[in-house]
């Protein structure tokens, strides 16, 4: 694989991730408190608290924070209450936030991406907080209550600007999508004096991350997978990658589209940053559009490989007495991988409902082996597993990251995460690229 092909697939996955960030502005045993909480009593803060409304009932967290979490909140009110913290999957983000809520006393908005979160985040705040039913609002998915303590999705808190006025503490979950261009106006629009956002993966393929600074504040707290790994906060890990050929077919059909996909680029001296600009191109230019065209059947190509399924059959044999979540890139893979191997499936086409009953017999070890595509990454609560397969992704280390998060809940046994890659294709190098380190 030569060098314009690697810098094709890096530059087509920052292409990818940027419109896949765009896309979000089209529309997804116990502690009576935090012990001992940092002290947020510079005369800024005791200002800003003067001016906000009590959280009434009084919360009180029904939990026991890990020390780095203790750490986290530490940092987060040594910036005045203002600040990202980055912590992977599984990692409990939200017991964090639950742990602000609970030290500042102040009526907190939490701002969620999707409609499973919004459940998820209400019944925290009634569980874990000891809020009554209706001290916890909800606004989205048709719903509109609001609470001292209310959780809002993403698109209705833009849109309902007047819905953000009567509360102090802001909170983003899944933090990264707060930067694009409708989103961020939540922020823009609220004047609440206390921010917190949460990612595992904060950094965005357009760079708008930078603007976090100004929007929720600075990044002021950073734990790696393997940094709590080491620590055992979380399960220790490992990632495998295995390599399969191509078939002759595949092979032919593979260099027959990256010959057309190459001979563009190099006629017209794309070169750099020259997929984003082929990207733009492609709205006048019919080359540039079959060049794309070739650029994307030549990935597919590699990605649904067909000696992929065998792997996949190999591993899960492997693994028979584990509890494996399978990832690939597209639905159909899916669907094909579901089919032959007589597995159930979540999708973004799979119906709430038929949804919701996979995910719980999943749960309960009725099943133990589930397919799924990118629905998954993030904003659903995924019961624990053990070992992650990723037959096909794209080259951003975020979607990496997110479904290794999936193995990691805290447990004695390693975890692992297996990635199958086609030998001598763009996916060589988005395998190296979204690598986490260990």
């Amino acid at each position: 694989m030569d060098r314009l092909e690697e810098e094709a697939d890096l530059d087509a996955a920052a292409a990818l991730d940027l419109l896949t960030d765009a896309e979000e502005e089209l529309d997804g045993e116990g502690a009576d408190g935090a012990g001992e909480a940092p002290a947020l009593h510079s005369p800024a803060v005791r200002a800003a608290l003067r001016r906000c409304e009590p959280l009434e009932p009084a919360p009180a967290l029904a939990l026991a924070p890990r020390p780095y979490q203790e750490d986290a909140l530490a940092a987060w009110a040594a910036s005045d209450g203002r600040g990202v913290v980055v912590l992977p999957t599984g990692a409990g983000k939200t017991v964090l936030a639950l742990m602000a809520v609970a030290r500042l006393g102040v009526r907190p908005l939490v701002v969620v991406p999707t409609l499973e979160l919004l459940k998820q985040w209400a019944d925290g705040l009634r569980k874990h907080l000891g809020l009554p039913e209706e001290a916890v609002g909800v606004v989205g998915g048709g719903t509109r209550r609001i609470g001292p303590a209310t959780v809002i999705t993403y698109d209705s808190a833009w849109r309902r600007p007047r819905d953000l006025r009567p509360f102090g503490l802001l909170i983003f979950d899944e933090v990264h999508h707060l930067p694009s261009g409708s989103y961020r106006r939540i922020a823009q629009n609220s004047e609440a004096p206390f921010r917190l956002g949460l990612s595992a993966t904060p950094e965005r393929g357009d760079f708008r991350h930078q603007d976090l600074d100004t929007l929720v504040g600075p990044v002021v707290f950073r734990r790696s997978p393997a940094e709590l790994a080491r620590s055992r906060h979380i399960a220790r890990f490992r990632q495998e990658r295995i390599f399969i050929n191509l078939t002759d077919e595949e092979e032919y059909q593979y260099h027959q589209l990256m010959a057309r996909f190459k001979w563009y680029m190099a006629q017209n001296r794309l070169w750099g940053q020259g997929f984003q600009q082929l990207v733009f191109r492609a709205a006048s230019d019919p080359g540039a559009r079959d060049a794309l065209r070739c650029h994307q059947q030549a990935r597919q190509v590699a990605l649904n490989a067909a000696d992929k399924g065998a792997q996949v059959l190999a591993l899960l044999r492997r693994h028979a007495d584990d509890r494996v979540l399978v990832f690939c890139e597209y639905t159909s893979v899916v669907d094909t991988l579901s089919r032959k191997l007589l597995l159930p499936s979540v999708t973004y086409r799979t119906p709430a409902v038929e949804r919701k009953l996979t995910l719980q017999r999943f749960r309960s070890g009725v099943y133990t082996k589930l397919i799924t595509g990118r629905v998954l990454n993030e904003g659903v609560d995924v019961p624990d597993a053990n070992v992650a397969v990723v037959v096909s992704g794209s080259a951003t280390p975020r979607e990496q990251i997110q479904r290794l998060g999936r193995v990691l809940r805290p447990k004695e046994e390693e975890a692992v995460l297996y990635e199958i890659v086609a030998r001598g294709t763009v996916e060589e190098r988005a395998a190296r690229a979204r690598k986490v380190q260990e």
